[in-house]
């Protein structure tokens, strides 16, 4: 059974999803993610982990937290607006990571620059995020997902872990 072009069709048991371009409404939906759905992932899955910190020394605290914990929750929950695409190529996938990523960076940069942290330090962690995005989509896209996963957690935890000390 085949279908009209551009719609799902059955091959030896087998879906067959075209693959497309995304869209102006597509690319929009993917910054707001970055906004909607992993801004409040991060802030509500942070809030249970600062938890598991709480018993150490604040100096160690704040590394578990912030060094620890964040890159591994930041680069999941900004990863997992991707896992809805389907019929993707490699560089349309990661363009989407780039947006979402870039959503989330903007959004955070607002936060901390509302409270009183400088401008000129938390400007380039927009791309920041938007990059290491990238790079987890890129391994979505290669069905390598966690090898480029960990890569963006490790580059995550270097900067924040630099910031710690």
């Amino acid at each position: 059974m085949t279908g009209e072009e551009g719609s799902l069709s059955v091959n030896d048991n087998k879906v067959i999803i075209p693959l497309h371009k995304p869209g102006l409404n597509e690319k929009t939906f993917f910054i707001l993610s970055g906004i909607i759905v992993s801004i409040p992932i991060t802030f509500f899955v942070n809030i249970f982990s600062s938890h598991l910190c709480f018993l150490l020394p604040v100096f160690y605290a704040e590394i578990c937290a912030a060094a620890i914990f964040a890159p591994f929750i930041e680069e999941f929950s900004k990863a997992y607006p991707l896992f809805y695409r389907h019929g993707e190529t490699e560089r349309s996938i990661f363009t989407l990571g780039f947006l979402v990523g870039l959503g989330f960076g903007i959004t955070e940069f607002f936060f901390y620059v509302f409270g009183g942290a400088p401008v000129f330090i938390r400007f380039p962690l927009i791309f920041f995020h938007a990059a290491s995005t990238s790079i987890t989509a890129y391994g979505i896209a290669r069905n390598q997902a966690m090898p480029f996963y960990l890569l963006a957690v490790a580059l995550h935890f270097l900067y924040n872990f630099s910031t710690v000390l």
